[in-house]
């Protein structure tokens, strides 16, 4: 069954993981910033990243654009969690599948590990990506070729509702898709739950399109 947790800001709800897994003391977590790399996001790297330490969880950072097929494999297999930063959705796509990271993840995540994403890291479980390019530059994924997501799930986050930074973007995407795509719209201070077919709203009053 899959089970995933997808998020606008993980820093605002992280004790929400606490409730969904009370037991994460001593377990492992694939944390994988590659989405940041093209982003001025080192802050919400680093406190995402302690967040998850205060939890209880051991932190294992994969850096997929860097790393090799074979050690992103052995980093996904054998640690009890998947988290995703935020970031530039395209460019994580772009080395998620240039490394062979995409088929490893919807393997994991088709098996039941949590995944957790943040972001660009929720955006990307998407059938495509595509109406996420008003929030990010296509641009600074020069060599993706497509713009298919993992399509672990069949439905669209729209990450950062009523924030101020992504207001404007967040009401295009909203205004232009929400007729064709299921959207499920989430501000900073909500968590998106899903559970085999199972779709859950928690945290901060919102809205599903």
């Amino acid at each position: 069954m899959k089970r995933m947790m997808l998020v606008s800001m993980f820093q605002n709800v992280a004790n929400i993981l606490k409730t969904i897994e009370p037991d994460l003391k001593n377990k492992t977590v694939t944390y994988i910033p590659t989405a940041s790399k093209v982003e001025p996001l080192g802050f919400f790297v680093k406190i995402g990243k302690w967040r998850l330490k205060r939890l209880g969880l051991s932190v294992d950072e994969l850096e997929v654009s860097t790393a090799s097929y074979d050690t992103i494999k052995d980093k996904l297999e054998k640690n009890d969690y998947i988290y995703v930063t935020g970031g530039n959705t395209f460019f994580l796509m772009q080395e998620l599948k240039r490394t062979g990271a995409d088929r490893l993840l919807v393997s994991e995540i088709e098996k039941g590990k949590f995944y957790i994403g943040e972001s660009a890291g929720a955006i990307a479980t998407a059938p495509d990506i595509e109406y996420s390019a008003r929030m990010d530059h296509k641009e600074k994924a020069p060599e993706l070729q497509n713009s298919s997501g993992l399509s672990v799930t069949g439905f669209y986050v729209v990450p950062h509702y009523q924030n101020r930074e992504f207001k404007k973007a967040v009401e295009e995407i909203i205004n232009n898709y929400s007729e064709e795509l299921d959207l499920k719209v989430i501000n900073d201070n909500q968590a998106l739950l899903v559970e085999g077919d199972k779709i859950r709203i928690l945290g901060g009053k919102g809205t599903f399109q």
